[in-house]
């Protein structure tokens, strides 16, 4: 089984994130931040990766330090539990629809951090969270996991629901990307013959 976990404490936030990325979609979450939560059991579900997430922050300040050191946390747990990433598919990618809203994300497991995020949120706010902490969240993500990942969101009105479908699309790419691929048996996808270096 590719698992791992990791936790990290700072003065600001105490984290600790379990990955299994052979799981079977089983999410557990208490970081006190429950739209947060909302979108990582999207992950978890439709990724079919099990996580275990707990936090404590400074939430009494915002929840700024606490959603991005969760990102970071989770992307350092899922660089461990992937491993040198011989025989994966590597590339993932999935568009999901909700209502009116559609969205797409496309990640590359290539050992290199980049990200590419564009949701034109349609307010700032979804119940009492800020959405401008995704893209810190994804960041945090993306520098800690060593991955290149393109966010777009197509089209939406309803903020609930273009968050949904990134976080919902995020996980069924990533469940393409780290899937064995027969094919490739034993072998590193790249022509440089490492993705870790």
């Amino acid at each position: 089984m590719r698992t791992a976990t990791v936790t990290r404490n700072t003065l600001e936030t105490q984290i600790t994130a379990t990955v299994n990325l052979d799981g079977s979609g089983v999410g557990r979450f208490d970081t006190g931040v429950p739209f947060l939560d909302h979108m990582l059991d999207q992950i978890a579900r439709h990724g079919l990766i099990d996580l275990d997430i707990s936090a404590r922050g400074d939430l009494h300040i915002d929840a700024h330090h606490t959603v991005e050191d969760i990102g970071i946390t989770l992307g350092q747990a899922f660089a461990r539990a992937i491993g040198d990433k011989k025989g994966i598919r590597r590339y993932g990618h999935a568009y999901v629809p909700l209502d009116e809203a559609l969205s797409r994300v496309v990640i590359d497991l290539s050992g290199r951090p980049g990200l590419q995020y564009h949701i034109p949120f349609t307010r700032a706010c979804i119940g009492g969270f800020d959405v401008d902490l995704f893209s810190e969240f994804f960041h945090g993500f993306v520098n800690h996991s060593m991955v290149t990942l393109h966010i777009d969101n197509l089209r939406g009105v309803n903020s609930h629901h273009q968050a949904e479908t990134v976080f919902k699309a995020f996980g069924r790419a990533l469940r393409m990307a780290v899937e064995f691929d027969e094919r490739m048996a034993g072998i590193t996808p790249s022509t440089k013959g490492t993705l870790t270096a």
